[in-house]
């Protein structure tokens, strides 16, 4: 989770929602992204989008089944379903997202043999996002 947060703050550096994720397959990264929305000017250059992407590069196929990818905030409905398309096995996400995570609007939408693990590192997490919108807001 520590290599998503230091993802998330090239996305901050970037004046990006600050949200990071990496990709780990047998103990090696695959995939690593941030996100990209506003520099790309595309609503789907989400964190985890990036990193499925060059994920599914490093491997030369479009399965991750024994991956785990770790992201900083719960995945929205979007990215949740990439995931579950690219039949990852493991998400591990830090903060969650009550106004737009995957849970609220599709729960079920992940593949079925994917294990979820929620609130590593939530507070950082949680903090680095907060940070960003409160500096917004001023």
């Amino acid at each position: 989770m520590s290599l998503a947060l230091e993802e998330a703050r090239k996305a901050l550096a970037a004046d990006e929602i600050p949200i990071g994720c990496v990709i780990v397959c047998q103990g090696q990264i695959i995939g690593r992204g941030h996100n990209l929305t506003q520099t790309l000017q595309d609503v789907t250059a989400h964190a985890e989008m990036q990193a499925i992407t060059a994920a599914e590069q490093t491997l030369g196929g479009k399965y991750l089944p024994d991956a785990t990818l770790y992201v900083t905030v719960e995945p929205c409905p979007m990215c949740a379903g990439a995931i579950g398309w690219a039949q990852i096995s493991r998400i591990v996400y830090g903060a969650p997202d009550p106004k737009r995570g995957y849970t609220l609007f599709a729960p079920r939408v992940l593949h079925p043999k994917t294990t979820v693990t929620s609130g590593i590192l939530a507070e950082e997490c949680k903090s680095l996002i907060q940070n960003f919108f409160q500096n917004k807001r001023i």
